[in-house]
């Protein structure tokens, strides 16, 4: 498998949240750069080992999940549709954070979600589905693996290569990989005494962020940020 790209929400690089949220996962996507140090509640070796997964893809909120470019497509090309949307695109209040457990993985997730986050997430869905490449028939095998998905889920993977889209949507952004149950409450404490008012503050998303991973297996990297503006609309809409 080829190099890979994703349109992730993530907090800018200056804000508490993505600084704490590196100090607590061990490793900065922006930079590549490795954090070490003590952890409250928590010893970092035990975190380390419970958050493997949510370490290389780094802090995020999935928007667009992980895709192959299709063969007509660069990663300039994509850049510049990335630019074209996010003049076009307001921003959209998440609201009020909260820590929770999803299937027994640890993450911050809005208190309630609303319709307009639902709806401004399968737009940058369906925009940039061009983009992705369809997987093979065996790729296609692996993540049907499990026999976890619903029928809609399983049609919606189908059709936009992630079955987690449209109305099965959650904002979500995790913070450790899936917990054994009798360790849940526990990890849920040092979350909330590592984050502190962070974990409940109110945010907003103001950006659509490119990650990449160079290649299988690879630490994805935060490559860009497009910050949502609403320019362009708004210049439409004045020369009316």
């Amino acid at each position: 498998m080829p190099e890979r790209f994703a349109i992730y929400y993530a907090p800018s690089p200056a804000a508490p949240l993505w600084v704490k949220a590196a100090e607590w996962l061990g490793r900065d996507p922006l930079s590549g750069r490795s954090i070490d140090g003590p952890l409250a509640d928590t010893a970092r070796d035990a975190l380390f080992d419970r958050s493997v997964s949510a370490r290389r893809y780094g802090f995020h909120a999935t928007i667009k999940a992980p895709m192959t470019l299709a063969a007509d497509k660069s990663r300039a090309d994509l850049e510049v549709a990335l630019a074209d949307f996010a003049a076009m695109a307001e921003p959209v209040a998440i609201g009020r954070l909260q820590l929770s457990l999803i299937d027994g993985f640890l993450a911050l997730v809005p208190a309630r979600q609303s319709a307009e986050l639902t709806d401004f997430a399968a737009e940058v869905v369906a925009a940039f589905e061009p983009f992705r490449a369809q997987p093979s028939a065996a790729e296609r095998e692996r993540r049907l693996k499990g026999g976890h998905l619903s029928a809609r889920q399983i049609e919606l993977m189908d059709r936009f290569g992630y079955p987690y889209v449209l109305e099965q949507f959650r904002l979500h952004m995790t913070l450790t990989d899936r917990l054994p149950e009798a360790e849940r409450e526990a990890y849920m404490r040092a979350a909330a005494a590592h984050f502190g008012a962070l974990a409940e503050a109110e945010t907003m998303l103001d950006r659509l962020v490119l990650f990449h991973e160079p290649e299988p297996g690879a630490p994805f990297m935060r490559l860009g940020d497009f910050m949502l503006t609403g320019e362009a609309a708004n210049e439409r809409i004045r020369a009316r």
